[in-house]
């Protein structure tokens, strides 16, 4: 992880200030984490991150394009220029914002949570999660639990349909759909274990000006209550800040 992020230091130096002002913006998300985001069957990015990335371009006053990047790849890839701003379901940790800024979050600290077989008993030894992730270095930190990694989210929810893995641990947020539209066949097992904090808008180090807009937004956003009332809509009235 040392080499990621010296290498991940030395993109952000030669991209430099790709922002440097400009008006267009390209949001980059994985279109792979509903209901965060996901790519509808017109091929269209959707879900609770596009109604919100779309209104904090438009209060910021900003031209902004979508873009989808596998999630593996998100960071190093927004540090080389390929994006300007990551919206994908990214919970802001001490170790990723050694390699990039955060704004301010804009999604509450989400609980993470076991799911498996419903007559499982409990998350087992063999466990889940998508690679890169908080809980995919959580796991790897637990001692007594063999971590078997995938490259997308709904990889992990197939292995533990497959019984390739006893359980997944992922957000709640992502694994609440899973669990109430099985018909019983899943279910939340073990404690929810509280990861990383909110999550935010990633952005590189240098592009100060446009954070500094995207803040102002969303700070906007919450103060005139739009923010939650999309927390409300796509996370089933869940309430928000």
């Amino acid at each position: 992880m040392k080499t990621f992020v010296t290498a991940a230091l030395v993109s952000v130096l030669a991209a430099g200030a790709a922002f440097a002002g400009s008006h267009s913006v390209r949001l980059g998300t994985e279109g792979a984490y509903p209901p965060f985001n996901f790519v509808n069957d017109s091929g269209e990015v959707d879900g609770f991150e596009r109604e919100v990335g779309d209104r904090l371009c438009e209060l910021a006053g900003l031209e902004c394009t979508w873009v989808t990047n596998d999630w593996d790849s998100i960071i190093p890839n927004l540090v080389s220029g390929n994006y300007d701003v990551i919206i994908a379901g990214m919970s802001i940790t001490d170790e990723r914002d050694e390699v990039i800024d955060f704004t301010q979050d804009y999604f509450p600290p989400d609980p993470s949570s076991y799911m498996a077989m419903a007559d499982a008993g409990g998350p087992g030894e063999t466990v889940t999660a998508q690679t890169n992730t908080i809980q995919a270095a959580y796991l790897a930190a637990q001692d007594g639990v063999t971590l078997v990694e995938f490259a997308t989210p709904d990889e992990t929810v197939a292995a533990v349909k497959s019984g390739e893995a006893d359980s997944v641990l992922a957000d709640k947020a992502y694994l609440a759909p899973f669990v109430d539209e099985s018909n019983g066949e899943l279910a939340f097992v073990g404690d929810d274990v509280m990861i990383g904090g909110g999550v935010g808008l990633g952005i590189r180090e240098s592009d100060t000006e446009l954070k500094e807009k995207l803040d102002a937004a969303i700070a906007e956003m919450k103060a005139d209550g739009s923010l939650n009332a999309l927390i409300a809509k796509w996370f089933d009235g869940r309430s928000g800040y």
